[in-house]
């Protein structure tokens, strides 16, 4: 029997692996996708301070590696229907950075390489359709017959988790009117944009829709925030980006395109982190969905992945339950707070609305009002649980 099976290699999947191994444990670590698979898009951008300090005490030295090839970005500005409100520069940290930027591809890069190194098996190919789950251990059957009997399992294969699936638990929650577009650019070399993140509510060059852009190694990206009855097919494909950009970013940038997707507002958190025999546990989008607010997603995944992994070490049922417990505490937080951001960014209020358009008009000066309208979009960050990561 393999002690433990993680399912999924994408970052969080990944993470689980490792922390897995820094703990002793042989990992095997199924991925339904080939080895040669392309992973576009940057999806998840940021890689915080806490989630480097958690993949540092994983494999020593990869936070480093990860943050020497990422970009931080020392000055935020806000600006509302294209007058700036808040703008600030901080000085380089003489320590580990707040964050770093890069795409996700890049981040699993570097992941994949350092479960290499510390020796974790990789299965590809393998997509689970099966999942039985005693008190003695987990059957894991995949669709080309392959099975796998493991003491525990960590389900980090996304959305549709057929993990998840498999043993009939549901994400509980809530879908949201509307979506927006992230786009990724790429730099024009020679003609780089500054090193900075911009949020823009109602840019005047986007139809008074809210937008933001976030550099990462080699490029930016492009966050649009549509109006509920936007059409997906008029902002969402390649094409139409091609139409809206320039006024946002400039003319050189149109054909720089390396990526777009649209994406719904889904705020998700599952019934239960692990199942009744205390053997599977759930992490990352298996185990929630937020939309992109905060950069919850990938960076409360890890976390997820540090806490399965110290759990299942621990060898008892009733850690995997305390957890299922804190972790899913987590996920209820971060939800609230992803809704937080959203109704600021999506008002259905009026009275929302006229808040931030004084805040806009005072921010010269009244300092706190233009600080509110930076900080707001990404929802509180104070109140989760304290487990592995401080804010997620």
């Amino acid at each position: 029997m393999t002690p433990v099976v993680v399912v999924g290699a994408g970052p969080v999947g990944l993470s689980a692996a490792l922390a897995l191994r820094s703990h002793g444990l042989s990992v095997t670590l199924l991925e339904a996708d080939p080895q040669d698979r392309e992973r576009p898009g940057s999806r998840a951008l940021f890689v915080h301070r806490e989630t480097l300090g958690l993949l540092d005490a994983m494999l020593p030295g990869l936070a480093a590696e990860i943050t020497a090839y990422g970009r931080t970005w020392h000055t935020g500005r806000t600006l509302y229907r294209g007058r700036e409100v808040y703008a600030r520069t901080f000085p380089p940290p003489s320590g580990p950075p707040p964050f770093t930027s890069l795409r996700q591809t890049d981040t699993e890069r570097f992941l994949r390489a350092a479960c290499g190194r510390a020796g974790v098996d990789f299965e590809w190919g393998a997509r689970v359709t099966g999942v039985r789950s005693t008190g003695s251990g987990v059957r894991l059957t995949c669709a080309d017959g392959r099975q796998w009997s493991a003491s525990h399992v960590v389900a980090a294969d996304g959305a549709r988790s057929a993990v998840r699936r498999g043993l009939g638990i549901e994400l509980e929650g809530t879908r949201g009117e509307g979506f927006h577009v992230v786009v990724d650019v790429a730099d024009v070399p020679g003609g780089e944009l500054p090193l900075e993140r911009v949020f823009h509510y109602e840019h005047p060059g986007a139809g008074g829709r809210s937008v933001m852009r976030v550099p990462f190694t080699g490029g930016f990206q492009i966050d649009l925030q549509c109006r509920d009855d936007d059409r997906p097919e008029e902002f969402g494909t390649e094409e139409a980006v091609r139409r809206w950009l320039p006024a946002i970013v400039g003319e050189d940038y149109g054909d720089r395109i390396l990526w777009v997707s649209t994406y719904r507002f889904l705020r998700k958190v599952a019934a239960s982190f692990t199942d009744p025999h205390r053997r599977v546990l759930l992490a990352g989008e298996a185990a929630h969905l937020f939309p992109p607010f905060g950069a919850r997603g990938m960076n409360s995944g890890i976390a997820d992945a540090a806490a399965a992994a110290g759990a299942i070490a621990a060898g008892t049922a009733e850690a995997v339950a305390d957890f299922a417990e804190v972790r899913r505490a987590a996920g209820l937080f971060n939800m609230a707070a992803a809704g937080t951001a959203l109704d600021h960014l999506r008002p259905r209020r009026r009275i929302v609305r006229v808040r931030q358009r004084a805040a806009a008009a005072l921010a010269p000066v009244l300092p706190w009002c233009g600080s509110w309208l930076e900080h707001a979009p990404y929802g509180p960050r104070h109140g989760a649980p304290a487990v592995a990561g401080r804010r997620y």
